[in-house]
């Protein structure tokens, strides 16, 4: 019996149930957000493309370095949103051979509609928290992204330094 609580207090058993968590909030957040994005005939990566231009004016390559999506994939979505009028490209204002992509004034319509949604469909999980607890939630929730937003900003610089050369 000892024994078996000295493993339940282990280090991998504190990490093996860290990833159940994780993984549960994973499929409980995925859930939610497929849901609002059905109820806006938005597929998940239509929903992530609208979060992401809320505040950002990336280049079309950028914009699939960080989804990790294939540039032709990235086109298509451009193209399918471009005609529901929910964006637009641009060229560059410092690189006259890129694309920016932004959001029209529907898609910015549409995008706070969507995240207004999200949080509203989200708070039942984050509205059990007190605000330090949303707080350090979020803290670490952001030094645990922070390397998978590094790696999809080195890939986007490798790309663009490659396309420089060409």
């Amino acid at each position: 019996m000892a024994k078996a609580r000295r493993a339940a207090g282990s280090p991998a058993a504190g990490q093996a149930r860290l990833v159940d968590a994780l993984a549960q909030s994973a499929f409980v957040t995925m859930a939610e957000l497929s849901k609002v994005g059905a109820d806006h005939e938005l597929s998940l990566t239509q929903l992530r493309v609208l979060a992401i231009l809320r505040d950002r004016r990336p280049r079309m390559a950028d914009l699939a370095a960080y989804l990790g999506l294939e540039r032709s994939t990235m086109t298509g979505l451009v193209d399918r949103a471009e005609r529901r009028g929910l964006i637009a490209r641009a060229p560059s204002d410092d690189d006259g051979r890129a694309v920016d992509v932004t959001l029209s004034r529907d898609g910015h319509t549409l995008a706070e509609r969507v995240y207004a949604d999200v949080k509203r469909a989200l708070s039942p999980q984050t509205d059990q928290l007190t605000a330090a607890e949303q707080r350090r939630l979020h803290a670490l929730l952001r030094k645990m992204l922070a390397p998978l937003e590094a790696r999809a900003e080195a890939a986007t610089n490798v790309r663009g330094n490659r396309s420089r050369r060409s």
